[in-house]
């Protein structure tokens, strides 16, 4: 029988998060406690006045189609937002808002990488970069971040990866899944080595910039003759704890946001409008509730590497950002796919392999700390536990 399906669908990919999360649920279904480790989503409740912001959108008929590219409302903000943050001009025609900020990878790799371009992106790395790239007809080109480096991209690496063919180059900071953080001298070289390309962009995933534990967040857009290559990604699901809400964002050079907008029209219509007008109030309201929310991620850092240095087989680094840890478990003897399987059905902790982030994440597992302090220790003493009577 003839497959129904087109040939583009074989090249797309997945996120494991969700298929563990589904595994681990079924699990829990038989009676089994699981710990979960395994989802990248913050555990505590959207702040309150973001969420009354949204309950008196709806009340107030907010409830209607709104212009493909956001209201001009948050627009607005979050190009002042973004002027703020980030010290550069950014205007509201530079704004697309998007229902997540994963359609922003989507669409923008979209409107420019033709098939036979070339994508840089990190690996190990958030899954839906390589699964996009490939998508579109375009080859991915993988820059391995090592742990030596503290899970940074090597910039002289990258300076030799870049061809007549390249098209794009993906940075991720914080990275997922590693907690990595790349230095302003890191985008430096990056920004001299396509100085002279005006056929390339840089996609830089800035969704987890406000959840920094040391030292300042850096955009690549700041550079000097940067922002027009720039596309900037970010959101409200992480920082917030909105990931429920659907609400995220790009900044571009005018052109490329048009057809970015065109590209909602022709599939998502807009973003839901008053979810919009939260947004508002989350960027321009109080604070206060993230700046606790990163200060308990930066409890719990502490007490997750510490516990998984204690553990034999077990090396971690210590994150500079983002809420993951990515252990080092070559030492265990098992592969990362085994070892995850193993913790799920017989520690009955959920946590993500390495492999889950590309091939370069072989020997290491991800490990999310978005959970009480409380859970992280009861999952830790599982951990260790299973190791030792394997």
């Amino acid at each position: 029988m003839d497959s129904i399906f087109a040939k583009r669908m074989e090249s797309l990919g997945t996120e494991t998060a969700f298929e563990v999360l589904a595994k681990a649920k079924a699990l829990e279904k038989q009676g089994k406690h699981i710990v979960h480790l395994e989802i990248g989503e913050p555990d505590f409740d959207t702040p309150k006045n973001i969420r009354e912001a949204g309950i008196k959108a709806i009340n107030a008929g907010y409830t209607h189609y709104g212009p493909s590219a956001g209201i001009p409302e948050l627009r607005e903000v979050i190009a002042q937002y973004i002027s703020k943050t980030r010290g550069v001009k950014a205007d509201p025609d530079e704004v697309v808002v998007t229902p997540g900020a994963k359609p922003i990878m989507f669409f923008t790799i979209l409107a420019c990488v033709n098939p036979g371009d070339e994508v840089l992106y990190p690996n190990p790395g958030f899954p839906i970069y390589e699964s996009v790239v490939n998508f579109v007809g375009a080859k991915p080109v993988p820059i391995p971040l090592k742990e030596e480096n503290d899970f940074r991209l090597d910039p002289e690496y990258v300076k030799g990866k870049i061809t007549k063919k390249t098209k794009m180059i993906i940075l991720n900071s914080p990275e997922n899944p590693t907690g990595g953080v790349l230095t302003r001298e890191d985008l430096k070289v990056i920004a001299d080595c396509i100085a002279d390309r005006d056929d390339v962009q840089v996609l830089s995933d800035e969704i987890y910039s406000r959840l920094i534990y040391e030292g300042k967040d850096e955009s690549i857009a700041s550079l000097p003759g940067m922002k027009d290559k720039t596309i900037i990604l970010d959101g409200f699901s992480k920082t917030y704890a909105m990931t429920g809400w659907r609400l995220g964002y790009g900044v571009m050079r005018k052109d490329l946001a048009q057809k970015v907008a065109q590209l909602m029209t022709n599939s998502n219509s807009c973003t839901c409008t008053f979810t919009q007008i939260a947004g508002i109030e989350a960027l321009k309201g109080p604070q206060d509730e993230v700046e606790m929310m990163v200060g308990e991620f930066k409890r719990r850092r502490e007490v997750i590497v510490s516990g998984l240095n204690n553990i034999k087989g077990i090396t971690c680094k210590k994150p500079r950002g983002a809420f993951y840890v990515f252990p080092n478990i070559t030492r265990t003897g098992m592969d990362c796919r085994k070892l995850g399987d193993y913790l799920l059905n017989d520690a009955g902790v959920a946590v993500l392999p390495g492999t889950s982030f590309g091939k370069y994440g072989e020997g290491y597992l991800r490990l999310s700390f978005a959970n009480s302090i409380e859970n992280i220790k009861k999952a830790l003493d599982r951990i260790e536990k299973a190791l030792q009577n394997r």
